[in-house]
């Protein structure tokens, strides 16, 4: 069997926006890139926390790889197109329609955009579009939900020339749930599943996975169709916390008397001869698991930056990644750091440093869910002396737990587990915190953590280096960073 599957998910207020992901099997996932790589595309400067790009919606049409989305922090609905979800994608081609979540569907020559309305009372709405200029035909109510009219997340399908709108209702947190309607019409009107929702775990508290919702739906080469979702894995008893932010699962879809079914109406645990391609090698890990690098050949997919970069500020080289602080603090937006995905409740992360920091600066490891909830190892002066201190955030309220006097190199690390981090400074544990306190339900907001190295300072680098008004700081050099799970358990 020769076919792949693309996948796109949501980037919030980070950059580069829209990562991408290839498959041959619909579990082992290669990052590939973003859709959202140019600051003409994305400018997340002044995006809130957990703002920016939501929810997009990857279609391909007549050799055409469509992606839309929508920039909740300036801009609104857009398209992108490419020839290669690998290679570049287009100038966005923004839409003029309220809201977010939304889609594209053919119907022989005619596209159809179809989104979640902020417009009161109008759940999700549709019009025709011309998805080369954005222009939108009449836009029309198709939907104002089944249980809740809190309906979000459409998309459209066809199958045996009938049409299908699968909807996210009950919220995005543990009420989730996928509907289903259909249609003899791709403009309906739309009738209900008569055993919606298809897709739900919020029946049982003590599920492994919670929140299963914003379907979509895809076939392979064997006319079998699949289902893939966000949800959530918390942690810590009932109801529980998590950390690691949303995830996209999968599950197979059957049909029956013209409607789809999720057997049992959930994700499964395991999917061992149902996979449409190879199975997974038990043995090795996908390169998204995994990172070790001296940063020497720039920078690889999964690192992101928390908004639109400053790009003077990262230097990627032969001697690793030199960081110019600036005057941001990890509280404020702007802050030079860079990172990739808490993946894995067990991990073990580690960054050989090399700094020699002048009063009021600081260069080190941070744990980030946002501004104002993060953990650091940050290595800067005290009473003349350098120091590595350890320093957790969170809300209003900033506490020191422990510090080190360390040489101008030296090696920070975390060890996590389920329940705790370690910070570890030249192989020795120096302090620990509880993860929970940047979960989505401590802090708010969709994103998880990000571990990855960051620098502050009081004047910062300018293109010239810097001058008197804007004095440059002493950079930090990261020549190396590994972050490797510890547990099978992802």
């Amino acid at each position: 069997m020769d076919e792949t599957f693309y996948l796109a998910t949501s980037s919030f207020e980070s950059f580069p926006g829209l990562p991408l992901y290839r498959s041959e099997n619909l579990v082992d996932w290669e990052p590939i890139g973003h859709a959202l790589t140019r600051e003409s595309q994305l400018d997340t400067r002044e995006a809130r926390d957990s703002g920016g790009i939501f929810a997009p919606t990857l279609r391909h049409h007549e050799g055409t790889f469509y992606l839309t989305s929508t920039n909740t922090s300036g801009g609104g609905h857009f398209v992108v197109t490419a020839d290669d979800p690998a290679g570049e994608w287009s100038e966005p081609t923004y839409v003029d329609a309220p809201g977010i979540d939304p889609d594209l569907f053919w119907d022989g020559d005619t596209c159809y955009f179809t989104y979640f309305t902020t417009d009161t009372d109008r759940g999700i709405e549709q019009a025709e579009i011309d998805p080369e200029t954005g222009e939108l035909g009449e836009r029309r109510t198709v939907w104002t939900g089944h249980e809740d009219p809190h309906a979000e997340a459409p998309h459209i399908y066809e199958r045996d020339g009938t049409y299908y709108l699968v909807v996210a209702e009950g919220g995005t947190h543990t009420g989730h749930s996928a509907v289903v309607a259909r249609s003899d019409e791709p403009t309906g009107p739309f009738d209900p599943c008569p055993d919606n929702p298809v897709l739900t775990h919020r029946d049982d508290f003590y599920r492994d996975v919670h929140a299963t919702g914003h379907a979509d739906l895809v076939t392979d080469a064997d006319g079998n169709w699949w289902l893939v979702c966000l949800g959530i894995r918390p942690r810590g008893g009932f109801p529980g916390w998590h950390h690691l932010g949303r995830e996209t699962f999968v599950a197979p879809v059957s049909w029956d008397d013209g409607w789809p079914v999720v057997e049992n109406r959930e994700i499964p645990a395991e999917l061992d001869g149902e996979l449409p391609g190879p199975s997974p090698e038990d043995d090795e890990l996908t390169p998204v698991e995994r990172t070790d690098t001296d940063f020497a050949g720039g920078r690889d997919h999964e690192w992101l930056y928390r908004r639109t970069p400053d790009c003077e500020r990262y230097d990627f080289t032969d001697d690793g990644l030199v960081l110019w602080g600036g005057p941001e603090t990890l509280e404020e937006k702007g802050v030079t750091f860079l990172g990739r995905r808490q993946t894995n409740f067990d991990c073990r992360v580690r960054a050989d440093l090399v700094f020699d920091p002048d009063p009021g600066e600081e260069a080190g490891l941070a744990l980030v869910m946002d501004r104002e909830h993060h953990y650091e190892i940050g290595v800067g002066l005290a009473d003349g002396d350098r120091v590595a201190v350890v320093r957790v955030t969170v809300g209003d309220a900033t506490d020191e737990l422990a510090s080190v006097p360390v040489d101008e190199r030296v090696t920070l690390g975390v060890d996590a587990e389920t329940e705790a981090y370690e910070f570890v400074v030249d192989g020795e544990v120096l302090a620990d915190a509880r993860p929970k306190y940047l979960s989505t339900e401590v802090a708010g907001g969709f994103t998880g953590v990000v571990v990855g190295p960051y620098a502050t300072g009081a004047g910062g680098r300018t293109s010239g280096r810097g001058d008197g008004a804007n004095p440059v700081t002493n950079p930090a050099r990261v020549e190396r960073f590994v972050y490797e799970p510890t547990s099978d358990t992802r």
